[in-house]
């Protein structure tokens, strides 16, 4: 019996395999078949959850050394994509092994515009064509782990919750931006605001891709609406609450103000430095029910000129694996 089992699962893998992260599918194309889910939900196959990391950029990953360190000796728990622009030329900086070939196929993304959100849709589309992705981490090239990567997935395949920053904002670049354009369908009170740095579990991801009411809402802003900072937490709000945990998992420092957090120099990043992020400078918050000091898994903003810095004390203080 088991001789004639084998053929059809591998038939079944194959014919579930994702095809190339760079393909010729267009973003309806790929939207609508990133949208399907089955309705049987056991898998009639041996299958290990994955995690995918997102990267959206403007050019290559830049901190990508750190991340090998990260990845290392991991491989088949985790997949990564990279948004970057379609100016960029790979051939012009030379890639780290781990994100050779991850590449997109991508979009001009404008900050502030719902070209990002856009962007975020076509990442998670991507990676929900591999069937073994359950949980999906949005990042930035100025993103670093801030704990080694048994830590993070265990964390993230663990939780009950997604994690996606919402509340309510009374200002000007709160419910000020409600005015921007009328939003029929969805209500002062409902408008919220967040992180556009999120963590979400398939169900979610698949949502977000499948949205045909909402997000064609903030198509109609053709300004900077700061649609990253609010079409994912209403969504969230609306729809979603009872399974979110209300919260970013990447660390930003907006104590100074202005658009942008804080953005650390060479000089800043000490050991000092990175245990306060991880521990979230005294916080605590909520992880499945139970309290913890475990807040933050990720941080930015760290420019290319840190690498150095992070490369010789991060290692040490997360563990990274020697594999």
């Amino acid at each position: 019996m088991s001789h004639t089992a084998q053929p059809h699962i591998r038939g079944l893998k194959e014919y579930i395999k994702p095809p190339k992260v760079f393909h010729n599918m267009n973003d309806t194309e790929l939207l609508w078949r990133a949208s399907m889910t089955p309705r049987i939900r056991e898998y009639p196959f041996h299958r290990v959850p994955k995690v995918a990391f997102m990267f959206m950029t403007r050019g290559p990953v830049v901190l990508a050394p750190l991340w090998e360190k990260f990845f290392k000796g991991h491989r088949g728990l985790y997949s990564i994509y990279v948004h970057s622009k379609p100016s960029y030329n790979v051939s012009s900086y030379p890639e780290s092994p781990v994100f050779r070939g991850r590449r997109i196929p991508s979009q001009e993304v404008e900050w502030g515009r719902v070209s990002q959100i856009e962007a975020e849709r076509r990442l998670l589309a991507n990676a929900l064509l591999d069937i073994e992705n359950q949980r999906f981490v949005l990042l930035s090239e100025s993103c670093i782990p801030l704990y080694n990567f048994s830590t993070v997935y265990s964390y993230l395949i663990h939780s009950n919750e997604t994690f996606v920053e919402v509340y309510d904002d009374p200002g000007v670049d709160g419910r000020g931006r409600y005015y921007f354009i009328d939003y029929p369908g969805i209500t002062l009170d409902q408008w919220s605001k967040g992180s556009p740095w999120f963590e979400i579990d398939r169900d979610l991801a698949i949502e977000v891709v499948s949205d045909r009411i909402y997000f064609p809402l903030f198509l109609r802003c053709k300004g900077e609406c700061f649609a990253e900072e609010h079409y994912l937490p209403t969504f969230v709000y609306m729809k979603f609450a009872a399974n979110s945990a209300y919260r970013s998992l990447t660390w930003a420092d907006w104590t100074k103000g202005g658009a942008h957090p804080t953005e650390y120099t060479s000089t800043n990043v000490t050991f000092e430095l990175l245990n306060s992020l991880r521990n979230g400078y005294g916080r605590r918050c909520e992880y499945n029910g139970r309290s913890t000091d475990v807040c933050f898994l990720f941080a930015r903003k760290f420019p290319p000129t840190t690498l150095d810095s992070l490369l010789r004390i991060a290692p040490n203080i997360m563990h990274f694996s020697n594999a």
